[in-house]
């Protein structure tokens, strides 16, 4: 684990997760468990409308989270519209510490490493049901209520689980905007390494 990201992880505290959060993230600690019970793939799709902030740190810290805590997990996101990873998104995760390396334009590809041994992540704004995520037996985890409220039917998915985030986007071009992406960010990382630590 990379020392800044190790230095993050370290600030994390449980303690800030509401009982009423915990609940709601109840509802995904027993699915990935369920899986791990049956020695089935935990296959996990972080779905938001743009696929461009939210989802992608959910999908980006849930990868972190189950490694370590050594659960065989595999995280993915998409959206309902194809956009691209958000550039202030990106500059938060850098922040934090994690290894970005940028290919191509447009929509790019970003591939992201949060040690020197993990298999870069490829994280780019596409459909969810995109070829490069799962098509059956996999969590739908709704960040975001745009998506939640106009996509009643998740094609393949095994568990819809609605677990909402306020979007940083409603900070762009204010002076908090930094703050607050690192603020969704951290919450992001928080309740998933929440999850993964319930994991028995």
């Amino acid at each position: 684990m990379f020392h800044k990201i190790q230095a993050v992880i370290d600030k994390i505290d449980f303690n800030t997760i509401s009982e009423i959060r915990r609940n709601e993230l109840a509802v995904l600690i027993h699915f990935i468990q369920e899986k791990k019970d049956k020695n089935q793939p935990v296959l996990l799709n972080f779905i938001c409308t743009h696929n461009s902030r939210r989802s992608q740190f959910s999908q980006i810290w849930g990868q972190v989270a189950s490694n370590y805590f050594g659960i065989s997990a595999q995280s993915y996101s998409g959206g309902v519209e194809e956009t691209a990873f958000n550039e202030r998104a990106v500059a938060s995760l850098e922040r934090f510490g994690f290894k970005m390396s940028k290919e191509g334009v447009g929509n790019p590809k970003y591939f992201v490493q949060w040690d020197e041994n993990s298999d870069p992540l490829v994280m780019f704004s596409k459909m969810y049901d995109d070829s490069i995520n799962p098509s059956s037996g996999f969590a739908a985890i709704m960040t975001c209520s745009h998506a939640d409220e106009n996509c009643p039917i998740v094609s393949g998915c095994e568990k819809r689980i609605p677990i909402r985030y306020e979007d940083p986007k409603n900070f762009d071009d204010t002076p908090l905007e930094s703050a607050l992406y690192d603020y969704r960010s951290f919450e992001i990382a928080t309740e998933l390494f929440y999850v993964f630590s319930k994991v028995n």
